[in-house]
């Protein structure tokens, strides 16, 4: 299988199971990975592939049962639950700051974001479809860390991994209005919709680009791997080519300690 060429701020790297991609720069401050369609997502089995090649282990691993809105749960340091690695509660985006601990969120075209606190040593891992995005789920993170955790936005590194591209997004007019009517500001709705096709596109990842910033991310620590999982379907897992037969990609991430 031939593997598309990523933005340069990412790489492809070989596991036992397949490809997965990384991102340098977070690299650098925190084990992750984003995970290609080579590992059948969510048996048991791959998960523990999955949490190996991060440097974890399944009983070390949390997620949340993702909903499609803008729930952000909330993990503290020595207050990790005994059945942390069974409890799915209901959000789609949880941080922490346990170092050690993997947090993992799963995408067929919806947008994985990961996001690291390299100095209070903090993690989130974050699942924006549409309408996670249009109710700013990825902003919601950043602040869940910053009242947690003592984060200062301008610290955080994220990665956006592969999810359905804006060449490959076409959305109805009735996304356009959901967004207006949440109330983001129309010069943004006017950036983040492609209205010069037959039909509008979506363009999440400026979206959720523009949202990270805003949250008081600096632009050059938000890095997009620039890869649509519907050009891609060899490679990634897509709804939007698959239907209800399309497996699961996980975004993970490993809390890293404090500086």
């Amino acid at each position: 299988m031939t593997l598309p060429p990523p933005d340069p701020a990412f790489h492809w790297s070989r596991e036992p199971w397949g490809a997965a991609l990384r991102c340098r720069r977070l690299e650098t401050t925190a084990q992750h990975l984003f995970t290609s369609r080579q590992l059948a997502l969510p048996d048991a089995e791959s998960w523990a592939a999955a949490t190996a090649s991060a440097g974890s282990s399944p009983e070390r691993l949390m997620r949340v049962k993702q909903v499609h809105g803008n729930t952000v749960r909330v993990v503290r340091r020595g207050a990790v639950p005994e059945s942390a690695s069974s409890e799915r509660p209901d959000g789609d985006a949880i941080v922490a700051n346990e170092p050690g601990l993997a947090l993992a969120v799963l995408v067929a075209d919806c947008v994985p974001i990961l996001i690291v606190d390299p100095v209070m040593g903090a993690a989130a891992a974050v699942h924006a479809g549409w309408r996670g995005t249009c109710a700013c789920v990825a902003p919601a993170a950043v602040a869940a860390m910053q009242r947690a955790f003592g984060t200062r936005p301008s610290d955080l590194v994220a990665a956006i991994g592969p999810s359905a591209g804006p060449d490959d997004y076409e959305v109805g007019d009735a996304l356009i209005d959901a967004f207006l009517a949440a109330g983001h500001d129309p010069r943004d709705v006017d950036r983040w919709f492609i209205r010069s096709t037959p039909k509008p596109h979506l363009d999440l990842w400026r979206a959720n680009t523009d949202q990270i910033v805003a949250a008081g991310l600096r632009p050059d620590r938000v890095f997009q791997c620039g890869l649509s999982t519907v050009s891609h379907p060899a490679v990634f897992a897509s709804y939007r080519v698959d239907g209800d037969r399309a497996g699961r990609m996980a975004a993970l991430v490993v809390v890293p300690r404090p500086a």
